[in-house]
């Protein structure tokens, strides 16, 4: 027998449970051979793992229900139980417009920020979105909300996540284990966002069916990508040629987002990147959504808003400080050309070394 945990966030438990837990007793009524037990904030779900799944779905969507209506009756447990598998599963129920996703424990996933908010419009209004922004700004977590949220709601079929694996580079050969082994830390992120999105045993289920797919860029090669939501993840890393390729896949019914961030290229030094190149080159591009993120828009811990601000700082004063020292090269330069001209100054003669005299290995010692 298996057992499962629900921690239920931001519900009121009378609401949610009704009069003497009657919810739950109708819900473990129509599991005989389960037990689900409620206390406190948790619910506890023992069974065999189908049923356990089964019955994981049917509160995650009753805690959807909820967060809509504020309230869950007999009535709308006996309607959830009496759908099939396929429409409980559909069953999505528009919110409040800011909220984008309800999380697998039944937590609230939406727009913390101005800048996120404007994220979640532009991706709903373009099938291309680039977005760019220190760590930290919630890129990723909102960009897979948004990807679980469409495919819940039948928008796509399927989920693809990548991101290009740059940090291994040619070394990957050499760690242990096999691909899926030698790339997953680069996709750990991923994963985390996921988990907190969609409940473990349906997440399995989506993977193993390739319902979600999470790979290395260098996968999407040669794939044309349909009635999918595909999302290119630290695209600062990717070259010119990869972030091409990786445009080029999209399928006519796909939605697309790529995020970057342009203070974070991990590239070989003169290695320019394909992001920075792409957004000079689709500028005027009709169709393509824009956001940047800012240091405003960190969620992470506090700290993290004031390490961006400093090294943001740090950069512009690298590049000042450079700018000035390139200008004061060039004065120097017009001046000495300004003093050769006016015969003030000589021109500088190349020196000639005189060739060094050969060496008579016969001499004697």
């Amino acid at each position: 027998m298996v057992e499962k945990i629900i921690t239920l966030e931001n519900v009121s438990l009378v609401d949610f449970l009704g009069p003497d837990n009657q919810n739950i007793r109708q819900l473990a009524a129509a599991f005989p051979g389960s037990k689900i037990i409620s206390r406190g904030n948790e619910i506890k779900i023992q069974g065999q793992t189908e049923v356990i799944a089964r019955i994981n779905d049917l509160l995650s969507s009753l805690i959807e229900h909820y967060h809509q209506y504020g309230q869950i009756t007999d009535k709308t447990v006996n309607q959830y139980l009496s759908a099939t598998s396929e429409e409980a599963e559909g069953r999505v129920l528009a919110a409040s417009p800011d909220v984008i996703l309800f999380g697998a424990k039944g937590g609230v996933i939406k727009a913390k920020t101005p800048n996120q908010q404007k994220l979640v419009d532009t991706v709903m209004a373009h099938d291309l979105t680039f977005t760019l922004g220190p760590a930290g700004t919630g890129k990723t977590y909102i960009s897979v909300a948004l990807a679980v949220r469409a495919l819940k709601n039948k928008e796509v079929k399927k989920i693809i996540i990548s991101r290009p694996v740059v940090e291994a580079g040619e070394s990957l050969g050499f760690l242990p284990g096999d691909m899926k082994e030698k790339v997953d830390p680069y996709l750990r992120p991923i994963y985390d966002a996921l988990e907190d999105m969609i409940p473990a045993e349906k997440l399995k289920f989506y993977q193993e069916n390739k319902i979600i797919e999470i790979a290395p860029l260098a996968y999407m090669r040669g794939r044309t990508l349909n009635n999918a939501f595909v999302l290119l993840d630290e695209a600062q890393n990717t070259t010119p040629s990869q972030l091409k390729m990786f445009l080029t896949r999209m399928g006519p019914t796909a939605k697309v987002m790529v995020n970057g961030d342009r203070s974070q290229i991990d590239l070989p030094t003169r290695q320019k990147s394909g992001l920075m190149q792409a957004l000079d080159i689709l500028k005027n591009v009709k169709g393509i959504g824009y956001v940047e993120m800012t240091s405003e828009d960190v969620v992470r811990h506090r700290l993290v808003k004031e390490i961006v601000e400093a090294y943001d700082k740090f950069d512009n004063d690298e590049q000042l400080h450079q700018a000035q020292a390139n200008g004061a090269t060039r004065r120097d330069e017009r001046h000495e050309r300004r003093l050769r001209e006016q015969g003030l100054l000589e021109e500088a003669q190349p020196t000639v070394e005189e060739p060094a005299l050969p060496v008579n290995h016969e001499q004697a010692l």
